[in-house]
């Protein structure tokens, strides 16, 4: 099948990708995951789609599978290349990356730690395989308050990578958490002013916000939580709209599940659209997924021996949430 022509500009042409990919999905024995931040042609055509906890409970139970498909980022197709090493995990693009787990060099977060020797070190799961051997159990946004929780008190802890996530927790339970000094670039780009200019022009509107974003977004936010958590809010509350603090591929899910509601996604700083997208997640296209099965590549590998440090704090945060 050609793809060469990358625009489907037609939709027959995009309904007969959907049919081969389909078609080698069966074929291969292979399932295709996907984030909700996802392009919404991928979500739609997916085996299952979440945030990155639920994508990784279920790349966990996977069985009678030899190919697992990651549409997301890199970090998301190592995650279920360490819980599937029996299984060929590919992801559409190779080059879908993400900044915060780029904010976060494994050497560097290693000569970081020498200075905590005595601290427990909880990370964040949006971090490279190389962070994720050097930690003691990692948490979602979903699940780190809980997790973080589950230690006592007095215990000393190093939170990686996200900076505003760590500040959240510390505010929820009363922690002085060592915070590492990353962020998300997407989360990082959102504005107070613009924010608080769509609340004047929605006053009825709920502001759901993602735990990554600034403190100043958190405090006028009515709710604040997980992908999955932000999508359970809408889908459950009584109110008809909402001002969606987050990157722009859940509003698919969110139109889907709630079509009587209205939605409004909130801008970036640089005004240059009306809604904050990650570019890396939208680098895998249907075209992609579609060569991706075909040539059965890019594939994710991972070291042996550094797979078997990291399955164990990610296990660990399974146990816990």
């Amino acid at each position: 099948m050609n793809v060469e022509n990358r625009s489907m500009t037609t939709p027959k042409e995009k309904d007969k990708l959907i049919e081969e990919i389909k078609r080698l999905k069966k074929e291969k024995k292979a399932v295709v995951l996907a984030h909700y931040y996802q392009r919404p042609e991928i979500q739609d055509i997916a085996d299952h789609i979440g945030d990155s906890l639920a994508l990784a409970r279920y790349a966990s139970t996977l069985k009678d599978v030899d190919i697992i498909v990651l549409c997301g980022v890199h970090f998301m197709g190592e995650t279920a290349k360490i819980l599937s090493q029996d299984k060929k995990v590919l992801i559409p693009d190779i080059e879908a990356g993400c900044s915060l787990a780029d904010s976060c060099d494994a050497d560097e977060f290693k000569e970081f730690l020498k200075k905590y020797p005595d601290h427990t070190v909880i990370s964040y799961v949006n971090t490279s395989v190389g962070v994720k051997a050097l930690t003691d159990v990692l948490v979602t946004s979903g699940n780190a308050v809980k997790i973080v929780e589950t230690f006592p008190k007095d215990e000393k802890i190093v939170f990686g990578p996200d900076r505003n996530l760590g500040n959240y927790i510390n505010s929820l339970t009363g922690r002085d958490m060592v915070l590492w000094d990353g962020a998300c670039h997407v989360h990082e780009q959102f504005s107070m002013e613009k924010l608080l200019e769509l609340k004047k022009e929605y006053p009825q509107a709920k502001v759901l916000v993602h735990p990554e974003c600034k403190k100043a977004l958190r405090l006028v936010a009515d709710k604040v939580g997980s992908t999955a958590a932000l999508i359970d809010y809408a889908r459950n509350s009584e109110a008809d709209e909402f001002i969606v603090v987050t990157e722009s591929g859940i509003m698919h899910e969110l139109e889907k599940i709630c079509p009587d509601k209205h939605f409004i996604a909130a801008p970036p700083e640089d005004g240059s659209c009306s809604c904050n997208e990650c570019g890396y997640m939208k680098l895998n296209t249907l075209e992609k997924l579609y060569e991706c099965l075909r040539d059965e590549k890019p594939e994710i590998n991972v070291d042996a021996q550094v797979a078997e440090a990291a399955r164990k704090p990610i296990e660990k945060m399974l146990e816990l949430s």
